[in-house]
């Protein structure tokens, strides 16, 4: 999964000229935030009961990385 993302960046950045790319994952899905935090995406904040499922309200993770940091990770 994490390589399917980091192509997704690169088409971001590269062919649609993005400055910033955002991932949102479920607070208490460590899995799904750990693919982002290992692309260098830094944490911009949580969205409390952004979602119910199951029977209850989930907090949502948001991550962000712009363009020039992505551009400083690949050097």
């Amino acid at each position: 999964m994490t390589t399917a993302v980091n192509v997704f960046i690169q088409h971001a950045f590269e062919k649609l000229l993005l400055n910033k790319v955002e991932i949102g994952a479920a607070a208490d899905n460590w899995r799904s935030r750990a693919i982002p935090e290992k692309l260098g995406f830094q944490q911009e904040g949580e969205l409390r009961d952004y979602e119910f499922l199951n029977g209850r309200f989930l907090h949502r993770v948001m991550y962000g990385l712009r363009r020039e940091e992505w551009t400083e990770s690949i050097k």
